[in-house]
């Protein structure tokens, strides 16, 4: 190469690291404008501020064409071009002002970097992010962003390197119409939705039920719906209790949005309450996501004492069912930025909420975060890209087996990667398959009708479920009035099931889901109660009731020696032999056909016998118990199977005698 063509190349090199005659490049300010461009440059302020942002632009255009050294008119011009969603014409705008100019404004790189952001375009905003925080700049509030950007920008670039499984699939046209809808929540069995649709420009409530695996035609929610926005919302596993985000309250110390709740009875929706105790405040409250036992409320506030923006909080339900005084999650979940919708898994240890605060692709990210088992919080999990994009994303709602999970999402960008903010914004709901390391611990549920023995017509009644793992209440509830229950089951634990209701026997149920691989069916059951005997009569050893199984009594292998998990059973029995002492019964046990019948004779008379010991020994008249050992002559089911032997090896108690 000739030293001419090297001196040419070198002054072309030049020219483009430092354009000729960009520092001299003559500015025009805004008093340098003529009246008539003046006006222009007013109007499409004022449009901007309304965010009419087309008749903005035309304005902008009047005064560029007339004034094309005006930089103002371009930066805003590049600015609502961004907002408007046309990204690349907004980052040409920026790079030919910055190209001109380049220390006329260092805002320009940071909206620069922005804007390349939001176009997958890390490499780019890392660098210009970096320019602009290196410039002496006044903004200490922009710094701080910047400074946030920057971390997102590169955890972003990696996240897009890495991109997990991700297939959305509209809920289709019975869910989803012209109008926007989001904030789906559904009941333990996934059969009832509840979501938002902003109709109008108001929001309400609508639902619909999936019928043979199709969702029926929504419905408004006309019992709770108001003249008022009703927002985002949680619906209890069994799908009687709705607590909800009601914004629009009035009357002394309201604020703009607060939590509200209302109850499903007997098929309809009561007149919604604000919820008790110091969950509203002044401040704003939504967004609530109650757990499976009905007992924890999340919910996000930006109350005082929080770290910033919108927390996430939790209160616990109080015995007189007001709530407790709200916990701040603390610093883990929650930032000096907006941490919020958050959704508490049936699991009781996995939350899902979105932030934009943890290292993220920009805006609002989802995130996970598990529980030890210490009651701690871990480290947040960003669910990645390309679930999270540079637009904002909002609730996310996982399905009880963890497999699905729901969001709401802009139809216009769902297929865009860019994620571009467009103002003409359209949400529908959409269901994806959630890839395996961001599901939650297996769940389970309990479906069940408890039924009058006489008739099998569904009756009301007490349930209680006990944690036999960790030997407390679970959960404490009564049926409606036609006995139906559901409830969600956390697996890794084994629980037992009451149910009682005056005048009746008791029944029990046992669930042992501290085994592997059984939380994967849901339990549908029928509850048969029998009323206890009154007849009067003869007192005699005839039997009057059917077998009342005590599925919640365990003994040690080949032993009649009674576990401490057997006393919740045995104190059950004592109390309705207590409350109602004219009750005769007699215990009786039964085995598998696993070794000799004589052995399992002897066995099942022993194991009955502990039963009739333990009552006599709580002061229980021994004349009211008798107690006898069946072996293996009276099974309830094949012995095949290890299900079958087990559910073969059993005690019961029946009623006898008459007189009680």
């Amino acid at each position: 190469m000739g030293i001419a063509s090297q001196i040419l190349k070198y002054i072309t090199i030049l020219c483009l690291l430092f354009p000729l005659g960009a520092s001299a490049q003559k500015i025009t300010t805004e008093k340098d404008l003529s009246k008539k461009e003046k006006k222009w440059y007013e109007e499409a302020l004022s449009y901007n501020r309304s965010e009419n942002f087309p008749d903005a632009i035309s304005a902008l255009d009047k005064v560029i064409e007339a004034a094309p050294d005006f930089l103002d008119a371009r930066i805003l011009q590049a600015s609502i071009k961004g907002q408007m969603g046309d990204l690349a014409a907004s980052e040409q705008g920026f790079e030919a002002i910055l190209h001109q100019a380049p220390d006329y404004n260092n805002r320009i790189l940071y909206e620069l970097a922005l804007t390349e952001m939001q176009q997958l375009k890390y490499d780019e905003s890392v660098l210009h992010f970096k320019q602009y925080l290196a410039a002496d700049t006044k903004s200490d509030r922009r710094r701080q962003k910047a400074e946030i950007y920057l971390v997102n920008a590169r955890f972003a670039a990696e996240a897009v390197k890495n991109p997990v499984p991700f297939d959305p699939v509209n809920l289709g046209d019975s869910i989803n119409t012209t109008d926007q809808e989001y904030l789906p929540s559904f009941t333990a069995d996934g059969e009832y939705l509840i979501f938002t649709a902003r109709v109008n420009r108001q929001e309400d409530f609508f639902y619909s039920q999936k019928i043979a695996g199709q969702w029926t035609m929504r419905k408004s929610l006309d019992a709770i719906n108001t003249p008022q926005n009703e927002g985002a919302q949680s619906i209890s596993a069994d799908g009687r209790l709705l607590i909800f985000t009601f914004c629009g309250r009035t009357g002394p110390g309201s604020t703009s949005c607060d939590l509200f709740y209302s109850e499903n009875q007997n098929g309809t929706w009561v007149s919604p309450k604000p919820l008790q105790g110091p969950i509203n405040t002044a401040g704003w409250e939504g967004q609530p996501s109650l757990s499976a036992d009905g007992q924890t409320l999340y919910f996000a506030s930006d109350r005082p004492g929080g770290k910033g923006g919108r927390d996430i909080w939790q209160s616990k339900r109080l015995s007189d069912g007001s709530w407790s005084q709200p916990i701040n999650l603390g610093d883990k979940i929650n930032t000096p930025a907006n941490d919020e919708c958050p959704f508490i898994h049936p699991d009781g240890e996995t939350l899902y909420f979105c932030s934009a605060g943890h290292p993220g692709m920009g805006g609002l990210d989802l995130y996970l975060v598990r529980r030890t088992p210490g009651g701690d919080w871990q480290t947040p999990i960003n669910l990645g890209y390309p679930i999270n994009t540079p637009a904002t994303e909002g609730t996310l709602t996982v399905s009880l087996d963890g497999k699905t999970a729901y969001f709401a999402r802009d139809k216009n960008g769902l297929n865009d990667p860019q994620g571009q903010q467009s103002r003409l914004v359209d949400n529908d709901i959409y269901s994806f398959p959630l890839y395996p390391e961001a599901r939650p611990q297996l769940v389970t549920y309990v479906k069940a009708k408890v039924v009058n023995a006489q008739g099998r017509r569904g009756m009301q009644a007490d349930i209680t479920f006990i944690d036999l793992t960790h030997d407390q209440t679970f959960l404490s509830a009564t049926t409606d009035n036609k006995g139906n229950f559901l409830v969600s089951l956390p697996a890794g634990r084994d629980y037992a099931l009451n149910v009682n209701r005056t005048g009746y026997l008791f029944h029990s149920e046992h669930f042992a889901l501290s085994e592997a691989n059984t939380a994967d069916n849901p339990y549908i059951l029928e509850i048969i109660l029998q009323p206890i005997p009154t007849d009067d009569g003869q007192e005699g050893q005839e039997v009057i009731s059917d077998p009342i199984v005590l599925q919640n009594l365990f003994f040690a292998t080949g032993s009649a020696e009674l576990k401490p998990a057997s006393t919740t059973e045995l104190q059950r029995l004592k109390k309705l032999l207590t409350e109602n002492p004219k009750l005769r019964i007699r215990i009786n046990g039964h085995t598998d056909n696993v070794g000799s019948e004589a052995d399992n004779l002897r066995l099942s008379e022993e194991r009955a016998k502990a039963v009739y010991n333990w009552l006599k020994n709580q002061d229980i008249a021994p004349d009211r118990l008798s107690y006898k050992g069946f072996g293996e002559s009276l099974p309830i089911t094949d012995n095949d199977t290890p299900e079958g032997r087990q559910r073969n090896r059993r005690t019961d108690f029946v009623v006898i005698g008459k007189g009680i």
